[in-house]
C-alpha cells in the first residue's frame, strides 16, 4: 500500500490583551496599596510605643548597618561595637530608689533616653552594650570630638560631660563599676611612657570624674589599661575609635543561700 500523503494543519491563535493598556497597572497599584498598609501599621506602632522605647529605635537605626550587624539587636550585639552574647534582663538591684527591681535592658534604656535627652555634641561617640558583665558604656574618640588630646590623660570638655551624664543615672544603684582605658596601636612620642601607661592613665582620669559626679568611690571595683591589646575596630589598629574609656556597670551576683545543715546537729539513730 502506498502511503497517505500526511495532512498539515495550521492553528491560528489570537492573543487578548486586557483594556487599552493591559494589565501592568493593576501590579503597580497593588505595590501602592501595600507600601500604604505598612506606612500606617507603622504609624500605628509608633503611637502605641513609649517615649523611651521611641529613643532605643532611634538610636538603634542611627547605628545599624546592614553589612555589618544586620538582623541583630544593638541593645544585644552592640550596634557598632563589640558586645557580650547575652540578652541581658538580670535583676541588678533589689533595695533603694528602684525597689521593685530593674534589669540591664531598663537600666540601659535609662542611659540611652538621658543621652538623647540632654547630650547634643558627643551623643554618637557614647556606645551601650548589655553583656556578660553587665553593661559596658564606651566613650569613644573621634577627630571633631576628641575625648582626650593625643598623648594625654587630660579628659576633654565633650568627654566629661558624657562622664557626669552616665553617673547621674548610674549613682543611685548600688552595683559595683570597673573603669577601663584604651588606647589604639599608633606609637607615642614620648618613649618614655607606653601605651599601657597611657591607657591606665586614662582610667584613673575617668575614675576621678566619676567620682566628682558623685559616685561612691567604694563602688570603684577596678581600674584596668589594656593599652591597643583589645581593639574595638581589630581590623583597624590605629584607628581613632580604639582610644576609648570603658565604665562598666557591674551586674550583681546573686549569693546562693546555704543548704541547712541542721542534720549535722542531730545525733545518729
Amino acid at each position: 500500500m502506498e502511503d497517505k500523503p500526511k495532512k498539515i494543519i495550521i492553528k491560528r491563535v489570537k492573543k487578548v490583551h486586557g483594556g487599552g493598556h493591559g494589565g501592568s497597572w493593576k501590579v503597580a497599584y497593588a505595590d501602592f496599596v501595600t507600601a500604604m498598609m505598612a506606612f500606617f501599621l507603622l504609624m500605628w506602632l509608633l503611637n502605641m510605643t513609649s517615649e523611651e522605647k521611641r529613643v532605643v529605635l532611634a538610636m538603634y537605626f542611627r547605628h545599624f548597618s546592614l553589612f555589618e550587624k544586620g538582623g541583630k539587636s544593638f541593645m544585644h550585639e552592640g550596634g557598632l561595637r563589640p558586645a557580650g552574647k547575652t540578652s541581658g534582663g538580670d535583676e541588678v538591684v533589689e533595695t533603694g530608689e528602684y525597689a521593685g527591681g530593674i534589669t540591664n535592658d531598663e537600666v540601659a534604656t535609662r542611659l540611652l533616653t538621658t543621652v538623647e535627652q540632654n547630650i547634643q555634641t558627643g551623643k554618637d561617640q557614647l556606645l551601650i552594650a548589655v553583656t556578660e558583665e553587665g553593661i559596658r558604656i564606651q566613650i569613644v574618640d573621634s577627630r571633631e570630638n576628641p575625648i582626650f588630646p593625643i598623648g594625654s590623660a587630660q579628659l576633654t570638655d565633650t568627654a566629661k560631660k558624657l562622664v557626669k551624664m552616665v553617673a547621674s543615672v548610674i549613682k543611685n544603684f548600688p552595683n559595683e563599676i570597673a573603669v577601663e582605658g584604651h588606647t589604639d596601636s599608633s606609637p607615642l612620642k614620648n618613649e618614655q611612657t607606653s601605651n599601657w601607661e597611657l591607657s591606665v592613665a586614662r582610667a584613673s582620669s575617668a575614675r576621678r570624674e566619676l567620682e566628682v559626679a558623685g559616685i561612691n568611690p567604694g563602688r570603684i571595683a577596678k581600674v584596668i589599661g589594656f593599652a591597643d591589646r583589645v581593639p574595638l575596630m581589630p581590623e583597624l589598629p590605629q584607628d581613632i575609635r580604639n582610644r576609648r574609656i570603658s565604665i562598666v556597670f557591674m551586674k550583681i551576683k546573686k549569693i546562693r543561700p546555704p543548704e541547712k545543715l541542721d542534720w549535722l546537729l542531730k545525733p545518729p539513730t
